[in-house]
């Protein structure tokens, strides 16, 4: 018998830029594509520094795990893509603000060469459904 896989899909968050879930559930685990710091009500780029766009990609990603069942809360692992590792600091500074919760997830975070729509950061996340 094989394991049921359920899309996610979240109007509180932008739709998928390619041919990709928001995000899927499988297994009692959430798993989130990587969310750009897009509008959700115009899909564009929204514009500021990194903590500006932290704040729209977190955003996101929490839309799409509350329409998953879940939350930042039940967040156990984070891949973060940097345009520019100089903006960790500012990153860390926002990723604190939403990520409360003791302990916090597992996280790793690269600079890429470049992100789609040429955004500064990109965020996924594995969470717990629940």
């Amino acid at each position: 018998m094989s394991e049921a896989i359920r899309e996610v899909r979240s109007a509180a968050a932008p739709q998928p830029v390619g041919p990709y879930s928001q995000a899927v559930v499988a297994g009692g685990l959430v798993f989130a594509s990587g969310q750009l710091p897009l509008d959700p009500a115009t899909g564009q780029l929204v514009e500021g520094d990194i903590a500006v766009q932290a704040d729209r990609a977190i955003a996101n990603l929490g839309a799409v795990l509350e329409a998953a069942g879940s939350s930042l809360a039940r967040v156990v692992r984070v891949t973060v893509y940097l345009e520019d590792l100089a903006d960790w600091p500012r990153l860390n500074e926002v990723y604190e603000r939403h990520f409360t919760g003791v302990p916090k997830p597992a996280r790793t975070a690269i600079q890429a060469a470049a992100l789609p729509r040429r955004a500064a950061l990109e965020i996924d996340a594995i969470a717990l459904v629940g």
